[in-house]
């Protein structure tokens, strides 16, 4: 049984995950060649598959497209073998959310030109995914009610520096005939990730929602959104509508879907996440997605603690034994062996700067 018969869904919804990034934060057990997405670093369970199976019950796979490049196409397909090559759009070149969102837009307008598109990340966890559901299929009939752009804003748990944030603005009127509890904001401000103090602010206002990056809009608005308010992509949208795929891709600037549009854009809207959420974007999130033992350690595969608080410990070559130490991440994976200060695991990319290439592409 699931929560959305078929008769319930809406024959226009689109899903597309984005699943492209290498994860390098979860260096180096993820790498290049097998990025975090295909990792079970939330529960037993690849993210990118509870990712899928999330979102199917409301959209079914012939209208989800997973956006990756070409050296991912097949352990995709082999994590998730009930989807097939067509469930693939394969990136000419990685060049940011911008341009492949437009793109994957395109590609569903020519198939569906009444479309609704979803846009999910493969790295998220969500909890409970019933809720989820209920509130993307709200965005939908917000987005297409409102021909807006919409995004969905999490409640800030705590005074998050590593996530940018949403202002609320005012509460859009009610559509027609809507008695709905949930109207949508308008977006009042995007605001870059903040300092702490600044943070702890955001959180104390109520004002202010964590941006997921979990995004909801007819294909039509954003194609005509970038084409009328971002300069970068005014000549390129007529050439990607008209098919021009490759001309498109070696012409179009590198920059996220944020900053292109939706910072410049008043016709953005926001509905308030219902559900658990966060961006498993390093190993110190390892602790809030895990169960944690009575000392606050996370223990992944032959991993041993003892007088140990607070650390993650993850093992899937050989044994890892810690003993007398707090708040550190150890992993051993593909013969290198892992140790960091926790609170230092954000900053991986700056680690990996400073490595040969040899370890950076381990895999």
């Amino acid at each position: 049984m699931t929560d959305v018969s078929p008769a319930e869904q809406n024959p226009h919804l689109w899903t597309v995950i984005l699943a492209g990034g290498v994860g390098s934060r979860f260096w180096p057990v993820s790498t290049p060649r097998r990025p975090k997405q295909l990792l079970p670093l939330a529960s037993d369970t690849p993210l990118i598959r509870e990712t899928v199976e999330r979102i199917t019950p409301l959209v079914p796979q012939e209208r989800l497209r997973i956006l990756t490049g070409a050296h991912l196409a097949e352990p995709i397909l082999g994590t998730l073998p009930e989807l097939g090559p067509g469930n693939l759009f394969l990136e000419p070149r990685a060049a940011g959310t911008a341009p492949v969102l437009a793109w994957a837009a395109a590609e569903i307008e020519r198939r569906d030109p009444d479309a609704v598109m979803v846009s999910l990340h493969a790295d998220h966890v969500i909890h409970p995914p019933q809720a989820f559901r209920a509130l993307i299929a709200r965005a939908a009939e917000l987005a297409s009610g409102h021909r807006r752009l919409f995004t969905i804003g999490a409640p800030p748990t705590r005074p998050e520096t590593g996530y940018g944030y949403i202002r609320i603005g005012q509460p859009l009127e009610a559509l027609e005939g809507d008695a709905h509890p949930e109207p949508g904001n308008a977006v009042a401000q995007f605001v870059e990730k903040p300092k702490r103090e600044v943070a702890e602010e955001y959180l104390a206002s109520g004002v202010y929602l964590w941006n997921t990056g979990l995004f909801v809009w007819r294909v039509a608005d954003l194609l005509d959104g970038l084409e009328r308010q971002a300069p970068e992509f005014r000549e390129l949208i007529p050439i990607l509508r008209e098919g021009g795929t490759e001309e498109f891709f070696r012409l179009a600037p590198t920059i996220s879907i944020d900053e292109a549009l939706l910072e410049r854009s008043d016709r953005v809207g926001v509905v308030r996440a219902t559900f658990q959420w966060d961006d498993v974007g390093a190993w110190d999130s390892v602790l809030r997605t895990r169960p944690a033992d009575a000392a606050g350690n996370v223990l992944l595969g032959d991993a041993h603690a003892v007088d140990t608080r607070g650390s993650v410990l993850y093992a899937d070559d050989g044994p890892v034994v810690a003993f007398g130490v707090e708040d550190l991440v150890v992993v051993r994976t593909a013969g290198v062996t892992f140790v960091a200060d926790r609170a230092r695991s954000p900053d991986l990319k700056h680690l990996l700067e400073q490595l040969p290439e040899s370890l950076r592409t381990l895999g």
